[in-house]
């Protein structure tokens, strides 16, 4: 995704905006005064997979842990939010 962002708004969302090209691969046109100054872009040499890799690599696994799956679950049914959650 291609992003206009002011220099001003860049320097102070810095942390988000890496956030969003590491994460999501978007792209920042940098403007000052209206007028574009610098891109900024995800490095290529990043490795990268595609879903069929993804999905092979997954199921050359094999069989599942039944007690990982219990774990997730005890864990999830576990995580209630507090009644009060302005009660410390």
């Amino acid at each position: 995704m291609n992003i206009r962002i002011s220099a001003t708004d860049l320097v102070r969302n810095l942390g988000d905006v890496l956030g969003r090209i590491r994460y999501r691969g978007d792209t920042f046109l940098v403007e000052r005064n209206g007028d574009p100054v610098a891109r900024v872009v995800p490095v290529v040499d990043r490795p990268t997979a595609t879903v069929a890799e993804v999905l092979a690599a997954w199921t050359a696994e094999g069989v599942a842990d039944p007690a990982f799956a219990r774990d997730l679950e005890e864990v999830g049914a576990a995580d209630e939010p507090a009644a009060d959650p302005w009660d410390s």
